[in-house]
């Protein structure tokens, strides 16, 4: 049982550890990074006419369909509270972007960045975080987006506003550990984007981002927590809307963060064993 006791404690120091040879390679490497995020965030509108104004385009006209279907189409009134449906939608999309399009993107991160990939001397575990902070840029535009939303629909602006910075924290977390797991095995797996692209798909409709949780049998209601993404989209509501402290619900703060950390701890292992064969492969 000592021995046993002990083997834990070792497997998680080497843990920490891994993980903060990561933290120091993104210190060391932060003018790279910098540098890298500038770079994804022009080349992403390279070629276009509009370019950087699509940043606002895209996720308004997603807001507005679904605005439209959801309002217009079934007469879909506001929500207990009178919270207005268009803020309660805006909200849950806006945190669902960031999530989806991370997670896209990062997934094919060492084939776009196959250059640097067969660099001996590059750090590529940054690549990832480049994906995520160029997301980043966009998600900050449209939270301002979602501002001007909630205060055309009548939402008085709070303090609870600032809440915000600590779920976009955690859901960094959790993308980082995220991308690091299916980055790397795109690398041996070219399906595994694919197989993103559909969970995604369902993942949109099994979160409570156009649909009301409250209408969900009390006995039910524990399936739809297992989901990381409920605790985040929920969240950015609290801060917004609802005004509730993130501490207010202990038991399931907890429970995101043993399954985002599990999450981040298979990612540092996963790419700490297949990296030294990503330059044969790729």
């Amino acid at each position: 049982m000592r021995r046993l006791r002990f083997k834990d404690s070792l497997a998680m120091f080497k843990f920490f550890g891994l993980f903060l040879d990561f933290l120091r390679d993104i210190y060391r490497n932060k003018f790279v990074i910098y540098q890298l995020t500038k770079r994804d965030y022009k080349n992403r509108y390279i070629g276009s006419f509009l370019g950087f104004i699509w940043t606002i385009i895209q996720p308004f006209v997603m807001i507005l369909v679904l605005w439209l279907v959801f309002v217009k189409g079934f007469k879909a009134g506001d929500l207990p509270g009178e919270v207005p449906f268009i803020a309660y939608l805006s909200l849950g999309v806006i945190a669902w972007d960031l999530f989806s399009s991370v997670l896209m993107t990062s997934t094919n991160v060492f084939h776009e960045y196959s250059y640097l990939v067969k660099k001996i001397n590059f750090r590529i575990a940054i690549l990832p975080i480049v994906k995520l902070l160029s997301s980043f840029i966009t998600h900050v535009i449209f939270i301002c987006i979602g501002i001007v939303i909630l205060l055309v629909s009548g939402v008085e602006v709070s303090w609870w506003w600032v809440q915000v910075v600590y779920y976009l924290f955690a859901l960094m977390v959790l993308l980082l550990g995220l991308s690091w797991i299916t980055s790397s095995l795109q690398v041996f797996v070219k399906d595994v984007v694919q197989v993103i692209n559909v969970i995604l798909q369902f993942g949109f409709w099994f979160t409570p981002i156009v649909w009301d949780f409250n209408l969900v049998p009390q006995h039910y209601e524990w399936f739809f927590r297992l989901n990381p993404m409920f605790y985040i989209v929920e969240g950015y509501r609290k801060s917004f809307i609802y005004g509730e402290p993130f501490w207010g619900d202990l038991e399931f703060a907890l429970y995101y963060w043993v399954v985002t950390l599990a999450i981040l701890l298979v990612g540092v292992l996963l790419f700490k064993r297949l990296r030294p064969h990503f330059a044969d492969v790729l």
